[in-house]
């Protein structure tokens, strides 16, 4: 069961209230390169993104948000820090929700404008606490701990709240993932929020994947978080699809199609490894949320696959195709990925 949240509208995206578990990213260009942010942002929202965050340095990347407002597919974010003006700006271009913690942009006059200004539009505020940026007196208090993390976000909470204002959304990130769950824990028995999950400083793609898997798949199974962004050094356009790999693993939700196969063994005797990655290639962006299998010998498939929508079992140089564990036919193995790919054609057109 997923904690009951309050529920924020982020363009014509809603976050929380049991709204589907939204993904997103954020972009690496810079945002005054208005072409080139366009372009990863279309990119993105091509693999799957529903939100897209941008980073916001200076007058003229605020300024360039009016026209990436304007032009992009998917709700814009506007990342900001210290300067609250930037914010004003962000909000004046149309951004849908902005990120900023009201604790480093100044004075309560710079934070009131902000949040009025944010009331008057209707957008929402993400709060973003990550364990690296904790202030000093409650280092001195708690420690870098989970317990430290969490009074952050309620100081930060506060400030909003005595400026009457509840279209707040929570993160509270560490690269430490018992650290991570610990704080998202805490904060949601203690506030109703909506929750914007994420491991933070994750890694490179491959062990950045591990963990923030990991991380992300502790929380989601505890029913928390209501968004959720992948963080990967690299192509943020990998960090959309490890998202949806991970809620698609998990059966929260599934964009396209979900690829099951067994680990080689010595009854392996075809190139099991090859096919299933040439069939994650050729159907990977295939449009309908299916299950598709590649099973390596009669002993795993079809059996255990039967729940598959489609899959290849393999033999002595030889496959049997199959759907829904019926047998459909046998074939060479040099043909077993087109067989594949073209039942998956027959598949969509009898939708």
């Amino acid at each position: 069961m997923r904690k009951d949240t309050r529920q924020v509208q982020v363009g014509n995206l809603k976050i929380g209230g049991g709204a589907p578990i939204s993904v997103q990213s954020m972009t690496n260009t810079d945002t005054r390169d208005i072409k080139a942010t366009l372009a990863q942002i279309e990119a993105l929202s091509e693999a799957g993104c529903e939100i897209v965050r941008l980073a916001v340095v200076d007058q003229e990347a605020a300024s360039a948000l009016a026209t990436i407002v304007e032009h992009s597919p998917i709700p814009v974010v506007a990342d900001i820090h210290f300067d609250h003006r930037l914010a004003l700006t962000a909000l004046d271009a149309g951004v849908h929700k902005l990120r900023l913690n009201p604790g480093n942009i100044g004075s309560e006059d710079k934070v009131s404008a902000v949040v009025q200004a944010a009331q008057e539009r209707q957008v929402p505020i993400r709060i973003g606490v990550n364990s690296g940026s904790i202030s000093a007196p409650l280092l001195e208090k708690h420690g870098r701990t989970a317990t430290a993390m969490v009074e952050s976000a309620l100081e930060h909470i506060n400030i909003f709240e005595k400026l009457n204002f509840e279209d707040i959304v929570v993160s509270l990130k560490s690269t430490d993932i018992q650290m991570t769950v610990d704080a998202y824990e805490e904060l949601s028995s203690r506030v109703s929020y909506p929750l914007h999950l994420g491991i933070t400083e994750a890694g490179t793609k491959w062990f950045g994947t591990i963990k923030s898997a990991a991380g992300l798949g502790a929380l989601l199974s505890r029913g928390l978080g209501d968004t959720l962004r992948v963080s990967l050094t690299g192509d943020p356009v990998e960090e959309v699809k490890v998202a949806w790999a991970i809620l698609s693993s998990l059966g929260l939700r599934q964009r396209g199609p979900l690829f099951i196969s067994c680990p080689t063994c010595g009854r392996t005797e075809i190139d099991l490894e090859g096919i299933a990655q040439e069939v994650e290639n050729r159907l990977g962006d295939f449009p309908l949320p299916i299950t598709i299998a590649v099973m390596g010998c009669i002993v795993n498939g079809p059996g255990e696959a039967s729940h598959a929508d489609l899959g290849i079992t393999g033999g002595n140089g030889v496959g049997l195709i199959f759907r829904h564990g019926k047998i459909l036919r046998k074939v060479a193995e040099e043909d077993l990925v087109d067989a594949l790919v073209a039942e998956a054609n027959k598949l969509l057109e009898e939708r």
